[in-house]
């Protein structure tokens, strides 16, 4: 059996968005699905992350993820954050991605044969390459861990790799219903995909991916969470807590650093930092935004974030807008029925052989 006719058997597809403050994963279609496993990755002996085998198997395992790969101990997530890691904002997001991924592979239960779709910053053509090939080469050959103290063995048999963004493009025009009928892949969409370390700027005609004017910027939510702990003293930008509370609904945004006796009520500082910032992500989409734009889909966690104060400044621009809905879960959505696409046209390719 040649490696297509393997990998048409192949009925595992996991999708995997690396996001910087969280992990994005799934292995179907289902929005509720999605799991969310914040990003910090703590390197440690297996003595140290072996500690927490006492505890009882119910206890939530989102919150005491851990791993063995290759004799080296790992905390994934909140238990990484416990131990001092943090977000790892500013590093190639090549780094601990095999261990991310582990990660979503363990609380999935996966094991043996499946395909893996992920998702790169497109901050240029050659980086793209470089770290899309460095990905595939991580992931493609047998791997043997231990997920929690069970030995797990998976063989990726094909990695697919595409530029972050590109799956909400996707999710959006899969989750079309006949009364909106954006008819997208005959559009030229403008995406924009606002993660915590970088904004993606990706132009899209009619589905196809327009490298030569496609590109990244690093400034996004790691920015606005530095101007709002800026505003609160002996606040972490990089806090979970911090950023939770960002994203909580108004009168429930109250956010404590360590050492402070007294939460700080941020919906007495969001508004005013929220419009300031969204008006230059605003400017500079404008200063990026093509001029054969007619729809822009906005997306990520700091596209929703910021969605009520975008919208009117895109209406005025008398451009289309659309917000990809679960934004954050979007890309994982759209990446993993891009590789469900893929599977059915090697299945159909061989069945006419």
């Amino acid at each position: 059996m040649n490696a297509k006719q393997s990998l048409a058997t192949v009925d595992t597809i996991l999708s995997v968005d690396l996001g910087r403050t969280s992990t994005k994963a799934c292995i179907n279609r289902d929005p509720k699905r999605v799991v969310l496993i914040p990003a910090n990755v703590q390197r440690s002996t297996v003595e140290q992350v072996r500690r927490g085998g006492f505890e009882g198997k119910s206890a939530d395992p989102l919150l005491d993820i851990w791993l063995e790969h290759q004799g080296i101990g790992y905390a994934i997530g909140q238990l990484a954050a416990d131990f001092g890691a943090n977000l790892g904002v500013g590093q190639s997001k090549v780094e601990d991605a095999l261990v991310k991924i582990f990660a979503c592979i363990g609380h999935f239960n996966l094991q043996g044969n499946l395909a893996i779709v992920l998702g790169l910053p497109y901050l240029s053509q050659e980086q793209f390459d470089r770290e899309k090939e460095q990905l595939i080469a991580l992931l493609r050959s047998p791997h043997l861990m231990v997920y929690r103290g069970n030995p797990v063995t998976i063989n990726p048999l094909q990695i697919w790799v595409m530029p972050e963004g590109y799956g909400s493009l996707i999710w959006l025009e899969a989750s079309e219903t006949e009364e909106s009928n954006l008819n997208l892949p005959a559009r030229s969409v403008a995406i924009v995909d606002i993660g915590h370390q970088t904004t993606d700027f990706l132009m899209v005609d009619r589905f196809r991916f327009a490298r030569g004017i496609s590109r990244s910027e690093l400034f996004a939510m790691s920015q606005f969470y530095d101007r709002v702990a800026a505003q609160i003293q002996g606040a972490d930008s990089q806090s979970l807590s911090l950023m939770a509370a960002v994203h909580q609904p108004e009168g429930e945004r109250f956010y404590r650093p360590r050492g402070a006796t007294r939460p700080t009520n941020l919906d007495e500082i969001l508004p005013s930092l929220r419009k300031s910032f969204a008006r230059e992500l605003s400017d500079r989409l404008v200063q990026w935004l093509p001029e054969r734009a007619t729809d822009v889909i906005v997306t990520g966690g700091g596209g929703e974030f910021f969605w009520e104060d975008l919208y009117p400044l895109l209406r005025d621009a008398r451009l289309e807008a659309h917000l990809a809905q679960p934004s954050r879960q979007a890309n994982a959505l759209g990446q993993y029925l891009y590789g469900v696409a893929q599977l059915a046209a090697i299945r159909k390719s061989l069945a006419i052989a």
